[in-house]
């Protein structure tokens, strides 16, 4: 099932081929200017669009700093898939802090995983989403396997934490 909801879209845990909706998007797609995903998570077990759009306003950004947020049940569907307004007016991330910090939000996609990664696992609806997810935008943008980064590689304690599958990305 997919529904708009103030210019972004929502996609319940189903097949990968679901997946393929997110390259629908209102600003056509640069594929070359899409180098990189970097994955992180909202560091609290609850988060909807709406909170952490809020959050990310309270911090003085425009919006919500990634381009695609994925549930864990508390708060969006659990493997739910946000498909945020960045990613749909293909607009630079704000996920990304750090060193290089720049480059990752101007060229890097942004996917956060609802939930603590140094507290507990993601559920297997969420890590099976994310790889429905990051394997779609490599193949389509021509990501190679290694420039899909964890934001722990890039800013120590920026997540997806210590119980992350890392060797599946």
């Amino acid at each position: 099932r997919t529904s708009c909801v103030a210019c972004r879209k929502r996609l319940a845990p189903a097949t990968a081929a679901s997946v393929e909706v997110v390259f629908n998007t209102k600003t056509p797609i640069e594929k070359t200017r899409w180098q990189a995903i970097v994955i992180h998570d909202t560091g609290s077990p609850y988060a909807t669009p709406e909170s952490l759009e809020a959050d990310a306003k309270s911090s003085g950004l425009a919006a919500m700093g990634d381009h695609f947020v994925i549930g864990n049940g508390n708060g969006l569907e659990d493997g739910e898939l946000h498909v945020g307004a960045r990613w749909l007016k293909q607009l630079p991330g704000a996920h990304t802090s750090g060193k290089k910090g720049d480059w990752y939000n101007r060229n890097a996609i942004g996917i956060c995983l609802v939930g603590d990664g140094d507290r507990g696992r993601f559920s297997d609806a969420q890590i099976r989403r994310l790889s429905q997810l990051t394997d779609a935008l490599a193949r389509e943008l021509g990501i190679p396997k290694d420039r899909i980064v964890l934001q722990d590689d890039l800013v120590k304690g920026g997540g997806p934490g210590k119980f992350f599958p890392a060797a599946a990305f």
